[in-house]
């Protein structure tokens, strides 16, 4: 239903029939991984000017990637992930890899 790299990929979705025959696919509720359960595999200075989806681009290899970085550190708005410069970020595998015992590459 989702792209590979979407938030929303493995969120089981749920299937209803209407009254009228029709089915309804619905996608589940996806709950926010907890930040402390997600493995480490480095970190980013906020700089003056940075965005998320430059760093996501440059951190994952894809600009699309930002949300990743909003549930390692936490984010209800992203935005302020780098308002402040110096903040320091946490840069994680997404949840999928990190409770499937995934390890940092190499560096």
């Amino acid at each position: 239903m989702f792209e590979p790299g979407s938030r929303y990929h493995a969120v089981p979705t749920t299937t209803r029939a209407l009254a009228d025959g029709r089915t309804v696919t619905h996608l589940r509720r996806r709950f926010l991984p907890q930040p402390e359960e997600l493995t480490g595999v480095g970190e980013h200075v906020v700089a003056a000017g940075d965005r998320l989806d430059r760093i996501a681009a440059r951190r994952y290899g894809d600009p699309e990637q930002s949300w990743r970085l909003a549930d390692a550190n936490r984010a209800m708005c992203p935005d302020e992930l780098t308002a402040v410069p110096g903040r320091r970020l946490r840069i994680t595998l997404p949840a999928e890899a990190s409770a499937a015992g995934g390890t940092a590459p190499d560096a």
